[in-house]
């Protein structure tokens, strides 16, 4: 029985730290932009991909950002509800379900990188903007890319596996 709470506590390990990992790495991205960049200045990289600090006060593609404070405190709160429930349903796996882990951690380790932004500043640092020409694709981050890469993995597992509920 303590080789399976070993065994247990070491996927967890894994699966936590890999949220932690790109909570990090959201993070350091997010300050070395912010220190390097002015608001809106640009670093442009080629025709189509550049780096411009930006700052979302509102959810994804900048719903609400302009409803006068309030969206703070309830995107905060909704995503504190969806950590929690992410880190009990990876607690709750089986260790079979690898895929979903990696995915759940993902979107773990996003959705902590951007409440920790909301609650610290009041915002979302956002920087990278991709366009073609004058049409550009909202500015995101490493947390968002994170969010989208476990929700597309979670979408194929359904997918891979259409039996499981």
């Amino acid at each position: 029985m303590e080789n399976e709470s070993d065994n247990k506590i070491a996927r967890l390990f894994l699966w936590y730290g890999l949220a932690f990992v790109v909570l990090l790495i959201d993070q350091v991205t997010k300050q070395w932009i912010s220190a390097t960049l002015s608001y809106g200045s640009k670093m442009v990289f080629t025709s189509f991909f550049e780096f411009t600090l930006l700052h979302n006060t509102g959810a994804a593609f900048s719903l609400l950002s302009d409803a006068g404070g309030w969206q703070r405190y309830f995107f905060g709160i909704i995503a504190s509800a969806i950590s929690v429930f992410l880190i009990v349903w990876i607690w709750r796996l089986p260790k079979e379900e690898r895929w979903l882990a990696c995915a759940l951690s993902l979107i773990l380790g996003g959705a902590v990188g951007n409440l920790y932004d909301r609650l610290l500043y009041g915002y979302v640092i956002d920087f990278i903007a991709v366009h073609y020409k004058q049409f550009y694709f909202p500015a995101f981050n490493v947390a968002d890319s994170s969010i989208c890469l476990g929700a597309f993995m979670m979408i194929v597992d359904v997918f891979r596996n259409p039996h499981k509920r």
